[in-house]
C-alpha cells in the first residue's frame, strides 16, 4: 500500500544556509563523481601491482557504475520514504567503509567486489543529493542556479579524476587512490547531521523489487556482454545468451513497469519527448566523457610512454572547459531554457571528436589538449539543461526518483563507456592503440550529434515545465 507520510513543519533556511545545504551536497557529489573517474588514470599501475590484464581492469571500474546504475531509482525512493537525510548519511558511511576495503585489498576480486559495495553507498549520494537540493531551493530561478553549480562541481569531479588520480599515483601509490576517501566521508558526515535538514516526499512508494531485479539485469547483460565480448567471441555460445537474456530482460522490465500502480520507472514517461530527450542526452553525454578519459589514458601511457601524472594533467583542459562553462549554463538555463546550451554542448562535442578521428602515435599534443578542452566545454554546458529537464519533469514530491532517473543514465553512459572504449583495444598493442582508438573518437562525435538532435525537442511549454512556473 502507499502510505502517506506527514512532515514536520520544516522552518524557511535563509540564503546563506540554502548554500550551505548545497555545499555540503556538492562535496559528497564530488567523491562520487571523482571516484568513477579516479580509477582510469590509475589502472595500468593497478594492473601491475595486481597482476591483471585490461578485461579485469574494465571490471575495477564497471563493478562500481553497473551498482550505481542499478540502484540509483530505488534509493531515491528510499529517500523520499524514510528521509533523505538518513539515506544520504547511510550512503557516505557504506561508501567510506567499502574505500577502505578497496585500498586494503589483496587481489582484483577482491577490489571488484569492494567496488560494487562503493555503488550501493554512492547510489544513495547521487539522487539524494540532488533532492535535498532542489526540496531547499523554493525559487525557481534560484534552483536553477543551484543546479547549475551542482552540475559544475559533478562535472568538475567527473573531469580533474584523471589529474588527480596521476597526482596520487605519483606520490602515493594506486591504493591513495581510495585511501583519500576516508577523511572527506568524515568531514561530509559532521557537516551533514549539522547543516542539511531532513525531509520526505509527501507520499511513500513501495519497493518494486521486479522492476529493480530486472534493470539490474538489464544493465548487466548489456555491460557485461560489450567487457566480456572481445574475450568469449561475439557470436561465442555465451555472448548469444547474454543477447537473449538482455532483450527478454528488456522486454519484461517494460511489461512488468507498464502494468504496476508504483513502478520503479514509470515508463510512460518516455511518451515526452522533452523527458526522453533528457535521459538520452545523459546517457551519450556521459559515453563521449568515458570514452575519451579511458582512451587518453590507455593512449598516452601505453602508446607514448606518458606518466600516470602526466596523462591526467593532459585532461586538465578539459576539467577547465567543465567547471567554466556548467555555471554559466545554469544561467542560461534560468534565463532561456534548455534549447541553446544543450545545442552548444553537442557542438563542441561533436567537434571534439572530430578532431581525433585521424589520431597515431604522433599527433601533437597541441591538438590532443585542443580536443579535450573542446569535449571540456561541450560536458559543462550539457549537464544543467539536462538536469533541469528530467527534474521538472516529475513532481516535486519524486524529487529523488527525478534526480535518479537522470544519475542512473549517466551511470549507464559511463558504464557502455568504459566497455565500448575497452573492447575497441583490449587486444591491441602500443603500436596499435592509436589506429584500434578510432573508432572512439567516431563515437564521441556521434554523442555530440545526438544532443544536437536532442536540442530540438524541448519547446516554450517545456521551459515553463523545467523552471517549475
Amino acid at each position: 500500500m502507499t502510505a502517506t507520510i506527514t512532515d514536520p513543519v520544516q522552518p524557511v533556511l535563509s540564503a546563506r544556509n540554502r548554500w550551505t545545504v548545497l555545499a555540503v551536497c556538492c562535496l559528497s557529489m564530488f567523491l562520487v563523481g571523482l571516484d568513477t573517474t579516479v580509477v582510469n588514470v590509475g589502472l595500468p599501475a593497478i594492473g601491475r601491482g595486481l597482476g591483471v590484464g585490461v578485461r579485469s581492469l574494465e571490471w575495477t571500474v564497471d563493478a562500481y557504475t553497473v551498482v550505481l546504475a542499478g540502484l540509483l531509482i530505488s534509493s531515491g525512493a528510499l529517500a523520499d520514504r524514510f528521509g533523505r537525510r538518513r539515506v544520504f548519511r547511510t550512503g557516505l558511511a557504506v561508501f567510506g567503509a567499502a574505500s577502505v576495503v578497496c585500498a586494503a585489498a589483496p587481489s582484483v576480486g577482491w577490489l571488484v567486489a569492494a567496488r560494487a559495495v562503493q555503488g550501493v553507498g554512492a547510489s544513495m549520494l547521487s539522487p539524494v543529493a540532488l533532492a535535498i537540493v532542489v526540496n531547499t531551493m523554493p525559487d525557481p530561478r534560484e534552483r536553477a542556479r543551484a543546479i547549475g553549480v551542482w552540475a559544475s562541481v559533478f562535472g568538475l569531479s567527473m573531469a580533474v579524476g584523471p589529474v588527480t588520480g596521476g597526482a596520487l599515483l605519483a606520490g602515493l601509490g594506486w591504493r591513495s587512490l581510495f585511501w583519500i576517501n576516508a577523511p572527506v566521508i568524515v568531514i561530509a558526515l559532521v557537516l551533514s547531521a549539522v547543516f542539511v535538514p531532513e525531509s520526505r516526499g509527501s507520499r511513500a512508494r513501495r519497493l518494486d523489487l521486479p522492476g529493480q531485479a530486472l534493470l539490474t539485469v538489464v544493465i548487466a547483460a548489456g555491460v557485461g556482454v560489450l567487457i566480456e565480448g572481445p574475450r568469449i567471441g561475439w557470436t561465442s555460445p555465451a555472448a548469444l545468451a547474454a543477447y537473449a537474456l538482455g532483450t527478454a530482460a528488456t522486454a519484461a522490465f517494460v511489461r512488468v513497469e507498464s502494468r504496476r500502480a508504483e513502478p520503479l520507472m514509470d515508463v510512460r514517461l518516455f511518451r515526452s519527448p522533452v523527458f526522453s530527450g533528457a535521459v538520452l542526452g545523459a546517457v551519450a553525454v556521459f559515453v563521449a566523457l568515458n570514452v575519451t578519459l579511458l582512451l587518453n589514458t590507455l593512449y598516452l601511457q601505453h602508446a607514448r610512454g606518458f606518466t600516470p601524472l602526466a596523462a591526467g594533467a593532459a585532461t586538465l583542459p578539459m576539467a577547465l572547459g567543465a567547471t567554466v562553462c556548467a555555471p554559466w549554463s545554469g544561467r542560461l538555463v534560468g534565463r532561456h531554457g534548455p534549447r541553446l546550451p544543450l545545442t552548444v554542448a553537442g557542438a563542441f562535442i561533436l567537434a571534439g571528436g572530430l578532431c581525433l578521428v585521424g589520431l597515431d602515435r604522433n599527433t601533437s599534443v597541441a591538438l590532443l589538449l585542443g580536443a579535450y578542452l573542446l569535449i571540456g566545454v561541450g560536458f559543462g554546458f550539457a549537464n544543467a539543461p539536462i538536469t533541469n529537464t528530467a527534474v521538472g519533469g516529475l513532481p516535486p514530491a519524486r524529487a529523488g526518483v527525478a534526480g535518479a532517473i537522470t544519475s542512473t543514465a549517466r551511470q549507464v553512459g559511463s558504464a557502455l563507456g568504459i566497455a565500448l572504449a575497452g573492447a575497441l583495444v583490449a587486444h591491441a598493442g602500443p603500436a596499435e592503440l592509436a589506429h584500434a582508438s578510432r573508432p572512439g573518437w567516431i563515437l564521441v562525435a556521434g554523442c555530440g550529434l545526438v544532443l544536437l538532435l536532442t536540442a530540438r525537442a524541448p519547446r516554450s511549454e517545456d521551459r515553463r515545465r523545467t523552471l517549475g512556473s
